[in-house]
């Protein structure tokens, strides 16, 4: 036996878990993605974390929305909470900028090469000469300031805030300097939601002196400057704790989490927490290749974030404060993006937080009447179309989870999908049997497209509970579709109210709510075509004519060439009419599994992966979205995606490495490996589960997590 094997034999014996003994976060590149348009950012934060400390170079602009851009050599301070690659900024309050008096004129600037950053790290040396080092815990974040000296000062700024749309407002404040030590609040605050937050601050030295600076215009909340005569080491170290219920709930969150001032306990903590979830994946793969998909699993578990408190309360989207199952209370669910690979995927690596999350929607619907959207800081911002809490959810019962109650799932689902709110008009859904352009000129087709696939699932949903009825009528709703297929076309088009279609009709010019108002969300007629192929490909084939006009419409996709691109409007990283940089087209390549020539979609899989990623800080092409982007490469060099998210079905494209074990729940592992693979055989066929050829393009759900071993012949043909 190899002594390898042995030694993992003996560790097991002794009841220490192997996999521990690894450490893949020291793979994780936390700049990748922080130049462009990825909008990811190196600053610490836990898996699910409330807080995420790190710099701020700018607070306006699509640009800066996690508050961080690569190339940016400004800095405003450190800010406590912010999201990873979304498209609109919020968070980044309670700023905390170090400085030394004596060369104040630099305290904005830093030196470039200094930064620093690994999982539970962040680092930098600025202009002035002040060392900054950051890391947190889940709630609470933890500041280390080096001085060169024993005078230090600091710019405490309560208004600071990443803006949306230029006019985040800080609406009112009650700030407390309780003693030297602790300033403890709470603000409220208008952004891309209205929130509150509560908040203490520890400072291991005692300020000797505060100064409350004058406030400016809209200004609701105090900045001061501090002054600290520093020890020995001229070392200040800080804590910030923060909470959606109270200063208590802050205060116990810091107690709890970060009780001493051990600063180096606290990173090293953090690194193993990481290295627990990294390490559920193994590859046999390149430096970079690790690089990148360490990263990219990094991204993903970021979000979504528990804001309950270390006793379980939140503060629900009614500003009603509750306990929460299991302490558990999820936030930062950006659902349009990541109920499309990145929910089935955390339902493989972290199956102990699904039910957390899916309870979650159910007691956002009870106390907002309908499931979440988008939320932050556990309030609805609205944003996207669709109600894809839904497809969730069944995905999560289609798998098995049972830690929630099936009953009221399906009721919170009816009731989203019947009683009309934001960009949910359901009396002019069904009368129409589509939204018409002239009634909501605005997403008009994709909103329709959409809707079709959530109510399948709310159909899918009835039937396995056995209500015929809501059954029947949501199963007639998915078809709505075909209602505005275009025969002449040959794709999805804006129709009136008089079944008129739109004219003139541009299938090639991408729409988007905010900056070019059209029948599409952020995409074109083309990439919307491919919507209802997530849970209807026959009857997409049977609108087309068959198999070989379904794959010659893909062939055309991927070839036509684009017009008029533009990052704003979904379209970047483009191949043909697919756009990899927006999400709409995640799961198009996958149909290829579909059509006469399967093989066509493994070689773009390859091209998109070889084209699009990389373990440099521009590494990212488009909005990372909260781990979409990073889920969609993670299991496609896994080898497989799920085009219909919740019907627990992958979809087989092609492994990118040799092998990977996925360390799964009960022990179990299941074993991906690609057999000849190399450079040239870019190509699988004759996949085997289990050692049994696969006659159908897909795995399941349930195969995967039982354990076992799928196996790919790779080949050059």
């Amino acid at each position: 036996m190899e002594i390898k094997k042995i030694i993992i034999v003996v560790l097991s014996i002794i009841g220490f878990n192997p996999i521990i003994a690894q450490s893949n976060s020291k793979f994780v590149n936390t700049f990748i993605g922080t130049d462009g348009t990825g909008h990811t950012f190196p600053g610490p934060s836990l898996p699910f974390g409330m807080v995420q400390p790190g710099p701020d170079n700018s607070v306006e602009g699509w640009n800066h929305t996690s508050g961080y851009q690569f190339k940016d050599t400004l800095l405003l301070g450190f800010s406590q909470m912010r999201f990873s690659g979304t498209g609109i900024g919020e968070m980044g309050n309670i700023l905390l900028l170090p400085y030394n008096e004596n060369k104040s004129k630099l305290k904005n600037s830093y030196f470039k090469n200094s930064e620093t950053a690994s999982v539970g790290y962040y680092s930098l040396l600025k202009k002035d000469d002040v060392k900054v080092e950051l890391t947190c815990s889940e709630r609470v974040a933890f500041h280390k300031y080096t001085f060169p000296d024993s005078k230090g000062k600091l710019l405490l700024d309560f208004q600071h805030g990443i803006q949306f749309l230029n006019d985040s407002l800080v609406l009112e404040s009650d700030i407390k300097i309780e003693n030297p030590t602790t300033i403890s609040g709470y603000c409220k605050t208008k952004g891309w939601v209205t929130k509150k937050y509560f908040f203490t601050i520890n400072f291991e030295t005692p300020f000797y002196a505060s100064k409350e600076l004058p406030k400016e215009k809209k200004q609701n909340a105090p900045k001061y400057i501090l002054d600290f005569e520093l020890p020995k080491s001229n070392i200040l170290q800080v804590k910030i704790a923060l909470s959606t219920v109270s200063i208590e709930g802050a205060k116990l969150n810091l107690t709890s989490e970060i009780p001493n001032w051990d600063f180096n306990n606290v990173r090293n903590i953090a690194v193993k927490i990481w290295d627990e979830y990294l390490n559920r994946i193994d590859i046999e793969a390149s430096q970079k290749q690790k690089e990148i998909f360490y990263t990219s699993l990094y991204h993903l578990l970021l979000q979504p974030s528990n804001i309950a408190d270390r006793d379980g309360k939140y503060r629900g989207a009614d500003d009603i404060i509750s306990v929460a199952p299991n302490k558990e209370y999820y936030s930062t669910l950006s659902i349009w993006d990541i109920y499309r690979g990145a929910f089935p995927l955390l339902q493989i690596i972290v199956p102990e937080k699904i039910d957390g999350i899916v309870n979650t929607m159910l007691l956002h619907h009870k106390a907002a009447g309908f499931l979440p959207i988008w939320t932050a800081w556990g309030q609805d911002n609205y944003c996207m179309i669709g109600n894809h809490s839904i497809p969730m959810i069944l995905s999560a019962y289609q798998n098995g989870f049972q830690g929630f109650n099936k009953k009221e799932a399906l009721k919170a689902m009816v009731e989203t999908s019947t009683k009309s709110h934001f960009n949910s008009d359901w009396e002019l859904y069904n009368q129409y049997g589509y939204y018409p352009f002239d009634k909501l000129d605005n997403e008009a087709v994709s909103r329709t497209l959409e809707s079709g696939y959530d109510d399948w699932c709310v159909a899918k949903m009835a039937e396995k509970l056995n209500d015929k009825e809501t059954y029947s009528i949501f199963t007639k709703r998915a078809n709505f579709y075909k209602n505005l297929f275009d025969t002449e076309t040959k794709l999805f088009r804006g129709k009136d109210t008089n079944a008129n279609w739109r004219t003139p009709f541009d299938p090639l010019t991408a729409t988007s709510p905010m900056n070019n108002p059209g029948d599409y969300t952020e995409a074109n007629a083309w990439q919307y075509f491919w919507t209802p192929a997530q849970y209807d490909i026959e009857g997409m084939k049977r609108l087309l004519g068959g198999t070989s006009s379904f794959t010659k419409k893909l062939n055309d996709f991927f070839t036509i060439e684009s017009k008029n691109p533009n990052k704003f409007l979904g379209q970047e990283a483009m191949i043909g009419q697919y756009a990899h940089g927006n999400e709409p087209s995640h799961h198009i390549v996958y149909l290829y599994a579909y059509s006469e020539t399967p093989k066509i979609g493994q070689k773009y899989i390859h091209k998109i992966i070889k084209k699009f990623q990389n373990n440099t800080p521009d590494g990212m092409i488009g909005n990372d979205d909260c781990g979409q982007m990073s889920a969609w490469y993670i299991l496609s060099s896994l080898g497989f995606y799920p085009v219909n998210p919740a019907n627990g079905e992958f979809v087989l494209g092609v492994p990118q490495f040799k092998k990977a074990n996925l360390h799964l729940k009960n022990n179990k592992t299941f074993t991906i490996e690609a057999l000849n693979f190399s450079s040239n055989n870019n190509y699988q066929e004759n996949p085997k589960l289990n050692n049994s050829l696969l006659k159908r393009p897909f795995i399941k759900y349930s195969e995967i997590m039982s354990g076992g071993n799928l196996n790919f012949q790779m080949t050059n043909k």
